[in-house]
């Protein structure tokens, strides 16, 4: 029988973020039980919420930055043991048959992956977030994490990690290159501190130099405000390749201008505006604008033993779950650094006893 677990939901786009009770399948054959220890917080938890990217099944519960320990498992299951410590991305299955999931691409399954939340599961039913006590998923897509790393700072690997790891893995960040990040958030933070120890020479792209000090130290070589025209002057065709971590409308073409020859701007902030982009800018330098999404699996593995191996970990601020209203506006308000992450404990202290 399904199981009834605390969690925090939202109505509709405009509710506010309250205590409640989802189900979560039996555990099957191929299943894992997972109690969640902390659950990152993303901005694309509160597009989706809003309804920013598409239709939204409610009452929904957010969350694909999950961290926990394994409780129960199935009859068939061999790669996880009750105990041990794993993580679950952004995504909880695909069709296992198109060529894209068959060379390890699941993120780019052509039926579509199912999502962590507010997709639709094996059994027909909405899939709900880490925003909740306990979570169900199928073992394949059931992630081990790093005994070096906290729960808490390895969380947001599962989503803020890999979608930064993958494009500078898949572009060759390394020695001899030069890596700029457009902006310094939940996004950002990870992207220094990945290419820095992928060997490239890095150097941030920020509004301001209010976070120089905090760039620096994660590994940035140089750091630049953008609010600065003189910015885009000084690092005309500069850069080997840029990553865009911003989730707001900006001047693409302005970025685009400082990639230097067959350079390339990879767009994994995910902005509900339209960016333009002029086809001229592009034939200069022979520059690309490319998109990445998350990673597959077998490259989330890898990312997060490349973080267990170099000591990398997102910088964290924990909060309560009954202060995540509030939370969101501060994500909305970048006043975060660098990510927030719920710990699961004072949801379980909220929850009406059994």
């Amino acid at each position: 029988m399904p199981t009834t677990v605390a969690a925090y939901a939202a109505t509709s786009p405009t509710a506010r973020l309250v205590l409640t009770t989802i189900e979560r399948r039996d555990v099957g054959p191929h299943d894992v039980r997972i109690a969640i220890r902390y659950a990152g917080v993303c901005h694309s938890d509160i597009h989706t919420m809003r309804g920013d990217w598409g239709k939204i099944t409610y009452p929904q519960v957010v969350g694909h930055e999950i961290a926990g320990e394994v409780v129960e498992i199935g009859s068939e299951v061999t790669r996880h043991a009750i105990g041990d410590r794993v993580g679950v991305g952004c995504m909880v299955n695909s069709c296992r048959k198109c060529e894209n999931c068959l060379a390890g691409f699941q993120q780019y399954c052509l039926e579509g992956n199912i999502q962590t939340y507010n997709g639709v599961d094996v059994d027909g039913t909405n899939t709900q977030g880490g925003y909740s006590t306990e979570i169900v998923v199928v073992d394949d897509f059931v992630l081990k994490l790093p005994d070096a790393i906290p729960y808490e700072a390895v969380a947001p690997l599962l989503c803020a990690g890999i979608t930064t790891y993958s494009p500078l893995a898949h572009w060759k960040a390394g020695p001899g290159r030069r890596v700029a990040v457009v902006g310094l958030g939940g996004l950002g933070h990870m992207a220094v501190k990945f290419a820095h120890a992928m060997g490239a020479e890095v150097t941030v792209l920020s509004q301001t130099l209010a976070k120089k000090a905090d760039a620096l130290k994660m590994g940035a070589d140089h750091v630049f405000a953008t609010s600065d025209r003189a910015t885009f002057t000084e690092l005309a065709n500069h850069f080997d390749l840029i990553i865009n971590t911003v989730s707001a409308e900006l001047d693409i073409n302005a970025y685009l201008r400082l990639l230097r020859l067959d350079g390339t701007l990879v767009n994994v902030g995910a902005p509900p505006e339209k960016l333009g982009v002029r086809v001229f800018t592009l034939f200069d330098n022979r520059r690309s604008f490319a998109g990445s999404s998350i990673g597959g699996i077998d490259e989330t593995q890898a990312m997060l033993d490349f973080c267990g191996e170099h000591g990398i970990a997102c910088d964290v601020e924990v909060i309560a779950i009954d202060t995540i209203n509030e939370a969101w506006e501060r994500v909305l308000a970048s006043d975060v650094r660098y990510r927030f992450v719920i710990d699961i404990e004072t949801l379980k202290a909220e929850a009406p006893a059994a």
